[in-house]
């Protein structure tokens, strides 16, 4: 599952965004934290709007894993945050993949891909304002996520 990339993050964001543009995405930019390539926001059209989006790499998260399969004895695992940061971009490289060749076979459409991810008008994601509203949603016309 990638746990040993070499590939450098920047050279797979590049990838990603290269991807994305292929599919018609708008106004790709990074998030950075210091150095590190946090994220990447970008604008899809639809047929209503132009839609923003912001797609987050879990770079901590992907190191505690690193650290847990090296514990366990996994072989070759090299737990540092450098390879979790090119681990977690890798990843996050293929998912992309996978959904645009969704995409391709028009079985699914864009914003469904990237509905979680969907920025909303007070900048949180769709998935955090549901997480905040602990997954209950109502549903009438005056409704907001």
């Amino acid at each position: 599952m990638n746990y040993t990339t070499t590939v450098d993050s920047y050279k797979t964001v590049s990838e990603i965004e290269h991807t994305l543009v292929k599919h018609n995405a708008k106004s790709i930019m990074k998030n950075y934290d210091g150095e590190s390539i946090t994220g990447l926001s970008f604008l899809i059209d639809t047929s209503v709007q132009q839609i923003p989006v912001r797609l987050p790499v879990k770079i901590d998260e992907c190191f505690e894993v690193l650290i847990r399969e090296k514990k366990k004895g996994t072989k070759n695992i090299k737990a540092t945050r450098e390879q979790a940061e090119r681990v977690a971009w890798r990843i996050l490289k293929d998912w992309v993949a996978t959904q645009m060749a969704l995409l391709d076979m028009q079985m699914v459409r864009f914003e469904e891909i990237f509905l979680p991810y969907i920025k909303t008008d007070n900048g949180q994601t769709v998935f955090e304002r549901l997480k905040e509203k602990q997954f209950l949603i109502e549903i009438n016309d005056e409704s907001k996520l």
